[in-house]
């Protein structure tokens, strides 16, 4: 299978670890990931600094590299929420219960440009130990760790 998964991974948490991980278990092993990357410019909105492009491409790559995946994959820059889901043939989105309302968006404009539905495979988010959400505004406010992990 053909997934496609995005992201701006800033820091690489263990809930964007598990958004990656279900991508490469449904391309299976024959399979190929493509990952949006949010290009600086469009992670520029963000409300807490990012790392570079450079320096999240490299993260992402060694988390990649690193797990053994067995499905072939590439990283492309992420310039907008859709980036190339809408003119690529691609299988199935993995998504968060986060950014899921985007791809109902995704699907509904494909169809209206004449291209054929995806599936979409939405993961639950990570919590931390309190049992709220591990998310990128969280670590960069030293909230949590990248784990979940409760900073004193």
């Amino acid at each position: 299978m053909k997934i496609m998964v995005g992201g701006t991974f800033s820091p690489l948490h263990d809930g964007h670890k598990k958004l990656i991980s279900r991508s490469f278990e449904l391309a299976g092993k024959n399979g190929h990931v493509i990952v949006g990357l949010s290009t600086d410019a469009f992670a520029g909105g963000k409300n807490h600094p990012i790392l570079s492009y450079e320096v999240r491409k490299k993260s992402l790559d060694a988390f990649i590299r690193d797990s053994g995946y067995s499905a072939t994959w590439n990283v492309i820059p992420l310039e907008d929420r859709y980036g190339a889901t809408l003119d690529t043939d691609f299988d199935a989105l993995v998504v968060s219960e986060e950014t899921f309302p985007v791809s109902l968006e995704i699907n509904r404009l494909r169809k209206e440009r004449g291209r054929k539905k995806v599936d979409i495979h939405q993961i639950t988010c990570v919590l931390a130990d309190d049992g709220r959400w591990i998310s990128s505004t969280r670590i960069h406010r030293g909230e949590i760790d990248d784990h979940g992990r409760m900073i004193k």
